[in-house]
C-alpha cells in the first residue's frame, strides 16, 4: 500500500510544475517568454508519470522500482518549479546568467544539428583517446607487474610522470602533434593511461603467490602463468583503473576540446560563454552530463556481465 502511495508522488510533482507553468504569467520583462517547449515537456513528462503510476499498479517490479524513485521524481519537479518561478515568473536573477528553462530547452531545437555535430565529435575523440591510453597502460602495467628489472626501471618514471594533471601538457602537445585533434587525443590517452597502469601493476602484484607455485608444479610456462593467472586475477583491479581513467577522461576531454578544436561538446560550451549565450551553455552542459552518465552506466552492465561475482563491490 505504501509503494503504491508514493507512486502518486511523481504525478503531483509534474501538476504543480504545469499548473505553476500555465497560471502565473510570465515577467513582462522576460526576453523570448513566448516560446513554448518547457510545457510541452512537462505535457510529455504528466503523460508518462501516468503511465508508469498505471503499470506499477499491475506489475510488482515496476511498482518496486518506480515507488523507490517516487520522492526523488517529484523533488527534480520541485526543483524545476522552483527554477521557472525565479527566472521566467518573477525574474528574480539577472535573465543573462540565468535564463528561463524554456529558453534552455529551445536550444535543443534551434542548435539540434549542431550539438550532433558536436556529439559525435567528442564520442570519437573519447574513444580513441581511451582506446590509446587503455592499450599502452595494459602494456606497462603487465610489464612492470611481471617483470622485477621493468619494475626497478620503469616504475618510479611512471610515478613521477603519471600524477602531473593531463592539462598541463597542453603546451608540449600543440607543439610535438600537427593538430589540435591529436595533441587532445594524446590529453586524454595520458590520463587513462596512468590509471590502467597503475592499477593493473598493483593487481598483478597482489595475486598470491601460491597460485603460480601451484600452476608450475602441474607444467604451466611463464607466459602462461601471466596471461591465464595472473591477468585475469587481476581483472577487477583493471576495470577500478578503467572505471577512474574514464572519469578522468571527461575532465581531460572536456580540457582538450577548448584549446584549438573546431568542434565537440567542450569547443560548444566554451564558444558559447565566450558569445555570452548562457542558454546554450547550460544546454551543452545538460548533454555532457547525460553523455558521461550513460557511457559510465554501460561500463558498469559490461562490468557486472564480464565479472559478476564483483556486482555490487562498486555501485553505480
Amino acid at each position: 500500500m505504501k509503494s503504491k502511495f508514493r507512486t502518486v508522488f511523481p504525478i503531483l510533482g509534474v501538476l504543480l510544475a504545469l499548473s505553476v507553468n500555465i497560471i502565473i504569467p510570465n515577467h513582462k520583462k522576460l526576453k523570448y517568454a513566448e516560446l513554448p517547449h518547457y510545457r510541452y515537456f512537462l505535457w510529455i513528462a504528466l503523460a508518462v508519470v501516468i503511465l508508469l503510476a498505471i503499470l506499477a499498479l499491475f506489475n510488482e517490479r515496476v511498482r518496486e522500482r518506480y515507488s523507490y524513485r517516487g520522492y526523488f521524481i517529484c523533488g527534480v519537479f520541485a526543483f524545476l518549479n522552483i527554477l521557472d518561478l525565479v527566472t521566467a515568473k518573477f525574474l528574480i536573477l539577472p535573465q543573462l546568467y540565468f535564463p528561463s528553462i524554456a529558453r534552455i530547452f529551445n536550444v535543443y531545437f534551434e542548435d539540434k544539428e549542431l550539438l550532433l555535430q558536436c556529439l559525435e565529435s567528442s564520442f570519437l575523440l573519447l574513444v580513441k583517446g581511451i582506446i590509446i591510453g587503455f592499450i599502452l597502460g595494459m602494456i606497462c602495467g603487465i610489464t612492470v607487474g611481471w617483470s622485477k628489472d621493468a619494475n626497478y626501471w620503469i616504475y618510479p618514471l611512471i610515478r613521477i610522470l603519471g600524477p602531473i594533471p593531463s592539462s598541463t601538457w597542453t603546451p608540449l602537445a600543440l607543439v610535438v602533434f600537427p593538430s589540435a585533434q591529436g595533441a587532445a587525443v594524446f590529453l586524454i590517452a595520458f590520463g587513462v593511461w596512468f590509471q590502467i597502469t597503475i592499477l593493473t601493476c598493483s593487481g598483478i602484484q597482489s595475486v598470491k603467490k601460491a597460485y603460480f607455485e601451484v600452476s608450475s608444479t602441474l607444467g604451466a610456462s611463464n607466459l602462461q602463468n601471466l596471461f591465464k593467472i595472473a591477468v585475469p586475477a587481476a581483472s577487477p583491479s583493471i576495470f577500478l583503473g578503467f572505471f577512474n581513467a574514464t572519469c578522468s577522461s571527461f575532465v581531460a576531454l572536456m580540457a582538450a576540446e577548448m584549446i584549438g578544436c573546431k568542434s565537440g561538446l567542450g569547443w560548444y560550451v566554451n564558444w558559447q560563454k565566450t558569445m555570452l549565450s548562457y542558454p546554450n551553455v547550460y544546454a551543452g552542459l545538460i548533454v555532457v552530463a547525460i553523455f558521461c552518465y550513460i557511457l559510465v552506466t554501460i561500463q558498469f552492465k559490461v562490468r557486472d556481465k564480464l565479472l559478476s561475482w564483483q556486482e555490487g563491490v562498486v555501485k553505480w
